[in-house]
């Protein structure tokens, strides 16, 4: 008869059997409770699930029926039949569990018909995104680019880190079809381009997009992150404590702040010689947040080694500690501040901060602190700013000031002369 530890030894040998290792190519994460708990409706989506992660979210479950019209305009206006886009989906269905960290609870069938749909459903969106000036991929069935108009919350659920599609399996998607219209047809990296140029602003890099390598694009996350790659190397200095002046700091030590012609955000610059701290535009608006959040999450969870998402967060609430250094930087033209107040650029940062990893040692930014840190500290710099903007900082101020230094030394030549005339 099995005694009881024979059977214990028998069920462990079992487990030790199937193999639960995360795949080199995982991509897609769950966001992690800690950063969660800190806004958690800037990951969760509000009105379509894509991906495995919220497919049993039932409040989510009106839009499976427009995922189900997507797919029927998509095959009417395809030469491919629904066999064969099934039949790619199950070539890559391993490839494609690989990207996620679990999906063991879907059956074959049902991942691959949720694939479909889902990766369908984000191909019409951006193709009738892009055309939605035009009636040829719109009608008035269609209720979220026509009324009640659900594009707006939609543009915001397929940015989130957990409603993730691999980007390679809708690339293939398209690459079967017809329906990305008449020659030359779009690409989806031009898709997903427009898309963002126009929805997210200074997120989207413009001028330059084509010299980017969207060629290992994992999902649009990873889009939006690949934009804000450095553009440069960075020499890395070591730095003994993280921390810098805040923009009205730097203002009272004389540094001026001017808005840059790049529209790669990383590329913050200071000119030593100059005093001249140049910043790419910044614009913020109600789903700025979620868009940061997102990266800053797959940033976190993958493992990027640069983390200089994490340090642009960490840098930026270095200068924004109050609505002053906010003032300023508005004032400047540099951020383009789309919230209720001042205030509450303050207020974002600080809660980005909270839980963002960052590390002095390689923080992208430490030759930037280092030079301001410097460049603060030199007491004539301190005193030309004070003089600047205490006595000099109206036409009518400086008037002022040079007549009173025009009659002091009147007074003092009126003083000596009768002495010299003595002599």
């Amino acid at each position: 008869m099995e005694s009881g530890i024979d059977r214990l030894i028998q069920s462990v040998k079992e487990e030790l059997q199937i193999s639960y290792a995360f795949s080199d190519t995982c991509c897609i994460y769950k966001v992690p409770e800690r950063l969660r708990e800190l806004n958690e409706k800037a990951y969760t989506p509000r009105l379509v699930s894509i991906g495995p992660i919220h497919h049993c979210n039932d409040k989510l479950k009106a839009m499976e029926d427009h995922k189900r019209m997507y797919l029927q305009e998509f095959i009417a206006r395809t030469k491919v039949s629904v066999e064969g886009f099934i039949e790619l989906i199950k070539e890559k269905e391993t490839r494609l569990r690989n990207c996620y960290e679990e999906t063991n609870w879907f059956s074959s069938e049902n991942f691959i018909k949720m694939i479909l749909m889902d990766a369908v459903f984000v191909i019409m969106f951006l193709l009738k995104y892009n055309c939605r000036k035009s009636t040829e991929f719109t009608g008035s069935r269609d209720s979220i680019f026509y009324p009640p108009y659900k594009w707006f919350d939609v543009r915001v659920d397929i940015c989130l880190l957990e409603n993730q599609l691999p980007f390679f399996i809708l690339e293939e998607l398209c690459g079967l079809s017809t329906i990305l219209g008449n020659s030359p047809k779009p690409t989806l990296i031009e898709l997903t381009h427009g898309f963002f140029s126009n929805e997210w602003g200074s997120w989207a890099v413009g001028e330059y997009w084509g010299k980017i390598d969207f060629s290992e694009v994992k999902h649009l996350v990873d889009f939006l992150t690949i934009y804000h790659r450095p553009t440069e190397q960075q020499q890395h200095e070591e730095l003994e404590v993280l921390t810098a002046p805040s923009v009205k700091e730097l203002h009272q030590a004389g540094v001026k702040f001017v808005l840059s012609s790049s529209k790669n955000l990383l590329d913050i610059k200071f000119d030593r010689n100059k005093g001249r701290l140049e910043f790419p535009r910044l614009q913020l608006e109600d789903g700025t947040e979620i868009i940061i959040r997102n990266m800053q999450a797959f940033e976190q969870c993958h493992g990027l080694g640069s983390g200089y998402v994490g340090d642009y967060i960490c840098l930026m609430g270095l200068f924004l500690g109050a609505s002053k250094d906010v003032e300023i930087l508005v004032e400047n033209r540099i951020i383009d501040n789309w919230l209720l107040s001042k205030e509450e650029v303050v207020k974002l940062f600080h809660s980005l901060n909270i839980e963002n990893l960052v590390s002095p040692d390689g923080f992208f930014f430490e030759g930037l602190i280092k030079d301001l840190n410097a460049f603060r500290e030199r007491p004539w710099n301190k005193r030309k700013a004070n003089l600047k903007q205490n006595y000099f900082n109206t036409p009518w101020a400086a008037v002022s000031v040079s007549g009173a230094v025009i009659l002091l030394i009147l007074t003092i030549i009126q003083s000596v002369c009768p002495i010299l005339e003595v002599v």
